[in-house]
């Protein structure tokens, strides 16, 4: 069997410090702005800067007092360092959605490892896409979003076009993109290695790509030969990231709704929708059956209201979201207009054997076994991976009209805990 091609993200939450003042305050948009030490001394230096200042040519880590040189009517905030991990980990919430392989290179910066992700949720460049679009949209912030083959490349495509926008570079056109660029564009060649490079005769990409690998050792150490296999696109360094399944608390998946639902049918729909990802989601992370279900409701005067039961160990979607629906109409009042749901499991079992009904039992009384109903939604799992998350639905979950169609790709998914290492902005 062919090795699954990876897919991966890097993104870039463009002038990261700045783009949060300004969502804090949007009078602060559409001028010059930098974030810097405190505003009345005028001191320190330039910590960001929104594209407004960039147009003055100011720069990050430069003075404070230069950058009034070159723009005096520039504003200036101070900074609010929480604000910007709040902010980080609402990002990284959005990241969640699609992948728990999340790799922090910075406050503003992350690697993401979609390759099983894709299944689910369609190529690279359309997740790229609708992260890109959910940050803007929910948080008031632009993101670039690198998509290729390895980490060195995504954060390459993610360096090439900004602000906001997504950049593909693959195994089969990385050549025609990456070759011409200048060889200090790559990753770990900063200024110093690239002078030396260029008495080598070496200044573009592809140069270190068809560079002799002996004179690269001599030259730079181990070093050369790793330069040269990032330009070659060679580089098969993990996204790293770390997440015990024992760790894990709960697998959630939510959705603002396109339109307010009142209709039990409607939400039934919903239900099973998101708890066939969580199911998926359940699966890929091999923490066993949860024994616990958890439902969210949001009503249009948006008021959240939670409520949560004990269920016989399970990693089935129907069971997920039999309990689910039976939890709404439980507690839900008749004629709610509902504007979010959200499902979640927990209390999950890690190391016990798991037992059901004897095979000949069930068949003795017509009940279909657990590990019968496991093989069956393991076997949907597995075509959808081979040829779409569409390839199977549910009859319950099939589009109607009346409520736009079901997609669940706009919903917050959750994991948790996720680990947080905010970083300094680089």
């Amino acid at each position: 069997m062919a090795e699954r091609k990876r897919v991966i993200l890097h993104s870039d939450l463009n002038n990261f410090f700045a783009s949060v003042e300004i969502a804090l305050d949007p009078t602060l948009g559409g001028k010059p702005l930098i974030v810097c030490g405190d505003p009345k001394e005028r001191h320190g230096i330039v910590l960001a800067k929104n594209e407004e200042a960039k147009k003055y040519g100011i720069k990050t880590a430069e003075t404070v007092y230069s950058a009034l040189k070159k723009c005096p009517q520039v504003q200036m905030i101070g900074s609010h360092f929480h604000e910007y991990k709040r902010y980080s980990r609402a990002v990284r919430a959005i990241y969640e959605r699609y992948t728990e392989k999340i790799e922090e290179c910075s406050i503003d910066e992350c690697a993401l490892d979609m390759t099983e992700s894709i299944a689910l949720f369609g190529n690279g460049e359309k997740i790229a896409e609708e992260i890109r679009q959910a940050v803007k949209a929910e948080l008031g912030l632009t993101v670039s979003v690198g998509v290729s083959f390895n980490k060195v490349f995504a954060k390459l495509a993610s360096e090439l076009k900004k602000p906001d926008a997504v950049t593909v570079i693959s195994e089969e056109n990385f050549r025609d993109i990456v070759y011409p660029l200048p060889v200090g564009e790559l990753w770990t060649v900063g200024g110093a290695t690239a002078q030396i490079l260029a008495k080598l005769g070496i200044r573009t990409i592809g140069q270190l790509a068809d560079a002799d690998e002996a004179l690269l050792t001599r030259v730079l150490g181990k070093r050369g030969r790793q330069v040269r296999v990032y330009a070659r696109g060679e580089d098969d360094d993990p996204v790293k990231w770390e997440k015990r399944k024992e760790d894990l608390k709960s697998i959630g998946n939510s959705a603002t709704l396109p339109k307010d639902i009142t209709e039990k049918e409607d939400v039934k729909r919903w239900l099973y929708a998101l708890s066939e990802s969580v199911a998926a989601r359940q699966r890929a992370a091999d923490v066993g059956r949860a024994s616990t279900v958890h439902i969210v409701v949001r009503n249009e005067r948006l008021e959240d209201f939670t409520w949560q039961t004990k269920v016989s160990p399970t990693a089935l979607c129907g069971d997920i979201a039999k309990t689910a629906f039976e939890l709404f109409c439980k507690h839900c009042p008749a004629g709610t207009r509902v504007r979010m749901l959200g499902v979640s499991v927990s209390g999950f079992d890690y190391h016990v054997e798991q037992l059901s009904l004897d095979n000949a039992i069930a068949e003795e009384t017509g009940v279909i076994s657990y590990e019968k109903k496991e093989r069956a939604e393991n076997a949907v799992a597995k075509i959808r991976e081979k040829y779409g998350y569409a390839t199977l639905q549910r009859g319950v979950v099939f589009k109607d009209e009346k409520l736009g169609g079901l997609d669940i790709r706009g919903r917050k998914e959750e994991i948790s805990p996720s680990a947080q290492n905010p970083k300094k902005e680089e």
